[in-house]
């Protein structure tokens, strides 16, 4: 077994709206990432998937404030500590993020090199011009990236160039944890797979010692991750390794998410997808027991049980009273 690289227990955060109401995207999350292991995180928008990536940073604005739970990087609990002590010595060393519409985060005003000295120095006074430069242009180059792009600005940039930029000024510390909120996302496929590549060799390379991978696309988590768990409403309904989730899922929300992939491959043409009807549950106030059970046609009275939790189904984990030979049995012969 390797060496847990992020450990997180029972971790809950919340929304408040400005009537004060609270609205719970993550509630109770636990789960493990090892040295030199990927996992992936899948389910539909709204989910609480950025949410968690920006509460695993420790770093609360409002509206989004913490409620409890621990998270855990290379045996430092940085849950607790105060943004200034966040953004010192957690933020670009511990852990890093990489945002939804990367492309869009960057200053068009300034220089890319300006905001790398903004990053080493904020966590580094003392770094030299040189010693920053230096540092930049060997990141660049492992990205592929030419070394004159330091003196350009944005706009100078083009969509796959703005986005592995970005990769490079989240990593320039070298973070044990990497966050990659949908890293892909609004490129063609020829830079989407020029950036997961790039992304997975700074880990390979050692930058990097474990990484989360946020998507919309199942199939994309097969490739680049080797665990993955599913999210709903807020909770972990599913979570396993990655040849269990998409080619075995047990989870009834798991196996409509999966249903509703289309898969171009030859004979499938007349399959027809599937559809999970009705809408996720208010999360101003969750249903008691399975937040699922409403748009579930194989709900039962007993999911409404409050308190439910992972149980061990099949060597992963699964948040579902329906008995194992149930959810192996009838729910696989229709898929």
């Amino acid at each position: 077994m390797n060496k847990v690289m992020l450990e997180v227990n029972g971790l809950s955060t919340k929304y408040v709206t400005r009537f004060g109401e609270g609205v719970y995207a993550v509630d109770d999350v636990s789960f493990k990432v090892e040295e030199g292991r990927s996992l992936g995180i899948a389910g539909e928008s709204g989910c609480g998937k950025s949410t968690l990536a920006l509460s695993l940073m420790g770093y609360y604005f409002a509206p989004l404030h913490y409620i409890k739970g621990d998270i855990i990087i290379d045996g430092r609990n940085i849950s607790g500590l105060d943004p200034d002590n966040v953004r010192k010595n957690v933020l670009g060393t511990e852990i890093a993020y990489i945002p939804q519409a990367a492309m869009n985060a960057l200053n068009p005003t300034r220089k890319i090199i300006k905001f790398i000295e903004d990053v080493v120095r904020a966590h580094n006074p003392k770094a030299t011009k040189k010693d920053i430069h230096d540092l930049a242009k060997e990141r660049f180059e492992v990205l592929n990236l030419p070394v004159d792009t330091l003196n350009k600005h944005a706009v100078e940039l083009s969509g796959g160039m703005k986005q592995r930029t970005v990769i490079a000024i989240s990593t320039i510390l070298s973070p044990k944890v990497l966050i990659a909120d949908e890293p892909s996302s609004a490129l063609d496929v020829t830079s989407q797979k020029m950036v997961i590549k790039m992304i997975f060799d700074l880990m390979e390379l050692g930058y990097i010692k474990s990484m989360i991978f946020i998507t919309h696309e199942l199939p994309l988590l097969y490739n680049v991750t080797d665990d993955i768990m599913v999210m709903y409403a807020g909770q972990i309904v599913e979570q396993g390794t990655s040849e269990q989730l998409i080619f075995d899922p047990v989870h009834p929300y798991s196996k409509g998410l999966m249903g509703s992939v289309l898969v171009p491959e030859s004979g499938t043409r007349e399959v027809k997808l599937a559809a999970i009807p009705g809408t996720p549950p208010n999360l101003k106030k969750p249903p008691e027991g399975c937040r699922f059970r409403e748009r579930c046609k194989y709900a039962r009275p007993g999911c409404q049980t409050p308190g439910l939790t992972l149980a061990d189904i099949g060597a992963r984990g699964c948040r579902c009273i329906i008995p194992e030979h149930e959810l192996r049995g009838e729910y696989a012969n229709e898929q």
